[in-house]
Formats: C-alpha cells, structure tokens, sequence
C-alpha cells in the first residue's frame, strides 16, 4: 500500500509523496513543515494577499499560505497530538489509492491494446534517467524535513557529534569568548588562506573551462533566485514600510523570552532558504551526508548575514524584521545590543560593495563551501568545490569590469562574519541559563543547527 501512495504526489506541493501523514498523502518536507507548526503554536503571517501559490519550488516562501493548504486539504492537527487519523479520513485515502491505482491499470491496458510494447532493456537510458530524477527528488524531500529539516538523515555513531557544538565549531582550541588576540590570529590565518586561493586560482592558471565556469555560476545563481526569500521587486515594494516609533516601544517593552522567541522563529525560516540554497547548488548533493549536514550548521549563519544586505535599507540603516523594516532600537529587549548593533554595521559595510545577486550569490556559495571544518569526511572534494566557486566568482568579477580589489573587500568581511557567529553562540548560551524552558522549546531545526545537548538537555523541561 506504501508504495501505491508514493506513487501520488504530494497534495499540499506536488513533490514525490512518502506517504501519508497527519491524514494527507504529503513528501517528508510538508509533514515536517506540519508537524513543527502545530508543535511550536506557530503563528505565521503572509505579506502578499494570502493567496499564494504553495508547490515544490516556492513552498517556503510563505509559510502562512503553506500553513492554510495543509489545513484546507484536510491535515489534523489532533494526528500531531495523538499521532492517529480518524477511520473516515483512512477511508477516504485508501479509497483514493484504490482509484489512481485503477487509472494506472486503465492507461497500461490502452498501451497494450494499442500494440506499443517495451523489451527487456529498452531504452534502458531513460529508465536510468528516471531512476536518478527519483532519487534526486527523495534526496531533496529528505533533506527538507530538517528535524526535521535536514538531520532526518540517518548518522552513524560516529557522527554523533553532528548535535554540532557550534560553540566550538566556530573556535579553534584556546580560542576565547571574547575574541582577543587568538581570535585574531585565527581571523588573520583565515584571510590569509582566502586571499592565496584568490591567486592560485586565477582565470590564467589551469581550471575549468570556461564553459564550466558558466555552468557552475548558472546553477548557484538559479538557486539563489530561486531560493531568496524575498525578490528583488518584493524588497523595493517593502522599503519603506517601517515601523512607527509606537510599534517600536512595543517591541521595546516585549520580555526579553517572547523577543527572543519572535527572533529565533525569523531566523529559522531563514535557514530554511539556506538549506535550499544549497541543495540546488551543482555539486552540493554529490558530498556525503555527513559532510552536507557539516556544511550546513556551520555555514548557514555566514550565508545569512551575507545575504542580510539585500534586506538593508542604507538610506535609513533599517533592516527587514517580519515584513517591515526595522531599526536597531526595535530589538532592545533581546538583551544583547553589540550583537545586534555588529549585524547592522554588517549589513551596512557590505552594501557599500554594491554587490550584484550575481556576486553574491557565489559569495555565499564560496563560504558555505568551506573546506576548513574538522569533521568533514572528504575535505579535498569540499576544497575543490570551493576553488570552483571562487573561480567563477573571479571570472563573474572580471565579466563585469570589477577589478580585484573588490573581492579584496569582500573577503575582509570573513573576520568580522566568523566573529559574529561567535557572538551569537555566546548570547544563546547565556539566554539559555536564564531562561531554560523557553530555549528548550525553541523550534528543533533551530536547535539542531545552533545547539547541542549541553545547550539543551532534557533536564531543562523539569
């Protein structure tokens, strides 16, 4: 019966199904997407007009859309509490299966009646090429529900440490919380190693072709077009549309726990364009498991703050927050105003670049693929992925009439990023000691990619 049901797709995106979950027939990522929405109380808002269009490409765009869908086509929110369907909904579905099934056979006994036959290794290409799209859209299924999200998949005992301490993720041993001169020392080895990959693979040394290098920059700027969370035209509707200084003493006078809650929920739909972002990247799904899931918890946080300038408004220093832009003062009752105010200077130094999507796209795609992580398992393909990118990032540069020394500028702000993600673990970890109950139930993918089981014991609950 399990495999009759794969054979339909997914009623809420039309991704290849898994079966059915929660009473629909839905793929892993919108079970999960179900599941941690009525599990965290999620309160979602769309910025459009509540009628946007939930498939497999766009599905995280809105996740109040999104949210409606799986509850209009008939997803219980009692299946996630008791983790049972009612016998009418079983009925319904089972019948369903009943009926494409019968359609299938209809259409193979048109086949056969009209004398079209295929032999045994016949166009044995294309059932491979099948075979492989299948896969493809398994992986990338299973790779969606992080959490779900992405760390569904499965991990060995040796993997264990993948519950990432970022913490010591982004330190080198000896490294301090408060930056200081090691912290340096480790920023300046960092630039070093960029700046000598910025001349060894130059566009007048041995590399890929430059049809190649076409090849890859498509493939990161389609993902990247397709995996921003706001477009480009979206953005310009959106720029000034602030909040009044009403709305910001609201904000202000929020409990540091229900701000931080409000924080974490925007920055976790946020992973989750990363998460795709690389998943459609050429190359990305070629690495180990083990290596994607390594990747990714150490360099969404990166790629995020890369990408916050597109969501930087310069004229104003405000910054998107909840379809609206926002100024620093907004998030005073986090607690933590040298993280957030090191975010804004961010935002602000790099949109000063001026960066083309074009650049950062590849940018973020070069930084995800850092070679420089411990538990990677093949680091020379991971290496090699990144001097590709850099390759094509040159090439784009040069295209388009840069010279070096904006990418000179660009790779000045690794320091300052890794610092960032620094500081962030530090004031998790601090918020977690005040407020333990409120961290623990932080949304898991949240959890899985910042936090470790010393952030997060089960002990916090009691």
């Amino acid at each position: 019966m399990r495999a009759q049901i794969e054979v339909i797709p997914c009623k809420i995106c039309g991704d290849k199904s898994s079966g059915i979950h929660y009473g629909v027939i839905t793929c892993e990522g919108c079970k999960g997407f179900f599941r941690r929405s009525q599990q965290n109380n999620a309160m979602y808002s769309c910025s459009r007009q509540r009628n946007c269009v939930i498939d497999r490409t766009n599905r995280n765009r809105c996740q109040h859309c999104r949210l409606q869908k799986c509850l209009t086509l008939g997803m219980s929110r009692d299946a996630v509490k008791f983790g049972r369907m009612s016998k009418k909904q079983r009925d319904s579905l089972y019948a369903e299966v009943q009926k494409h099934q019968q359609g299938q056979e209809h259409v193979s006994s048109v086949v056969s009646s009209d004398g079209v036959r295929e032999e045994p290794g016949e166009n044995s290409h294309d059932g491979h090429t099948r075979t492989c799209s299948r896969s493809s859209s398994t992986a990338l299924s299973d790779l969606d529900d992080l959490g779900g999200l992405l760390f569904d998949l499965p991990l060995t005992p040796e993997d264990e440490y993948c519950g990432l301490e970022l913490k010591g993720n982004n330190r080198t041993s000896g490294e301090g919380s408060s930056g200081g001169s090691n912290s340096s020392s480790h920023s300046s080895v960092e630039l070093k190693h960029e700046y000598q990959l910025l001349h060894m693979y130059s566009p007048r040394n041995d590399g890929l072709s430059l049809l190649e290098t076409e090849h890859l920059t498509q493939s990161v700027v389609k993902s990247h077009a397709e995996t921003s969370q706001y477009t480009t035209e979206e953005l310009k509707r959106l720029a000034w549309n602030l909040y009044t200084a009403e709305e910001t003493r609201m904000y202000q006078n929020k409990p540091m726990e229900v701000m931080w809650q409000q924080c974490v929920a925007q920055l976790t739909n946020a992973i989750q364009y990363v998460v795709e972002f690389a998943k459609r990247i050429s190359g990305f799904m070629e690495l180990c498991q083990n290596d994607q899931i390594v990747l990714l918890k150490a360099g969404c946080l990166s790629v995020l703050l890369i990408q916050m300038c597109r969501a930087y408004n310069p004229v104003n220093h405000t910054l998107l927050f909840d379809g609206k832009f926002a100024s620093v003062q907004i998030f005073k009752a986090l607690g933590c105003d040298d993280l957030v105010n090191a975010v804004f200077e961010l935002a602000r130094s790099i949109s000063r670049l001026q960066l083309t999507e074009e650049e950062m796209a590849l940018f973020s795609a070069a930084i995800l693929f850092s070679p420089d992580w411990p538990w990677l398992t093949d680091r020379q393909q991971v290496q090699s992925l990144q001097e590709k990118v850099y390759q094509a990032l040159q090439h784009c540069l040069n295209r388009e009439g840069a010279n070096e020394h904006k990418l000179n500028k660009m790779l000045a702000k690794l320091p300052v990023i890794k610092s960032i993600c620094n500081l962030h673990i530090d004031k998790l970890e601090f918020f977690r000691l005040l407020h333990p109950e409120t961290a623990y139930n932080f949304p898991p993918l949240y959890r899985e990619v910042f936090g470790s089981e010393s952030f997060f014991p089960d002990s916090t609950r009691n």
